[in-house]
């Protein structure tokens, strides 16, 4: 089959042939939220510059290079919480008690583990048992409540050097009057050197189903007769 053949099949079927992704920009709010120890940096990135129609998907990707921060379990960028909301706030504080769109599964969030900067430990902060996946019960995404210290250290994730973590939304919002905010424990500028993708897919585009694939198939085979014919 040829690529134009399927790209008109895919068409007529509704299958997208493409996806639209792009890097968000993020703007400091003044002030600190967080828990007890208050020592959150909070960023605003607004959703609707990018592009975008809607949004299904984002990722946050370390990239300080290992630069800043503290090391072995709290290496890379510490995300205290990260929320979708149509409130846009100047301040930490109004970005912390802004009403969040549920959309975040956090349990199945996808978490790609980066390195640590000796000395190294058994896992990163804020995963579970394994190391490989985030343990929200200790993370708390959804809330500004981090606890920026390395004593009693609590309410969020270390991502390690070069770490990813990627989030499919329970549903599609539209990026109009859409602002993301995101947390960094410490304000040490570890989130100036992180990426945030955002996607109007999930982050995986999943292949065409089966029921898809022979639908367009016959589709294909008409479309060959019609042109013998």
């Amino acid at each position: 089959m040829t690529i134009q053949k399927w790209l008109l099949g895919a068409s007529i079927l509704g299958l997208s042939a493409t996806a639209g992704a792009a890097t968000l920009s993020l703007n400091h709010l003044t002030g600190l939220t967080g828990g007890t120890a208050a020592g959150t940096a909070v960023y605003k990135g607004d959703l609707s510059t990018l592009g975008l129609a809607s949004i299904l998907s984002l990722s946050i990707r370390d990239a300080s290079a290992g630069l800043g921060g503290s090391p072995g379990r709290f290496s890379g960028f510490d995300l205290d919480a990260i929320k979708l909301s149509t409130t846009d706030c100047a301040t930490a504080a109004c970005a912390a008690s802004a009403v969040g769109l549920s959309v975040f599964n956090f349990a199945a969030a996808h978490f790609t583990p980066g390195t640590q900067t000796a000395p190294v430990e058994a896992k990163l902060f804020g995963t579970n048992a394994t190391g490989l996946a985030v343990d929200d019960a200790v993370a708390r995404l959804g809330l500004f409540d981090g606890e920026s210290t390395v004593v009693t250290p609590d309410g969020f994730l270390s991502l390690g050097n070069n770490g990813e973590i990627d989030f499919d939304l329970t549903s599609a919002l539209s990026t109009a009057g859409l602002f993301l905010y995101i947390g960094e424990v410490g304000d040490n500028g570890e989130v100036a050197a992180s990426q945030i993708t955002v996607r109007d897919t999930t982050r995986n585009v999943p292949e065409p189903s089966a029921a898809a694939l022979v639908a367009l198939a016959l589709l294909s085979a008409s479309w060959v007769r019609r042109r013998r014919g």
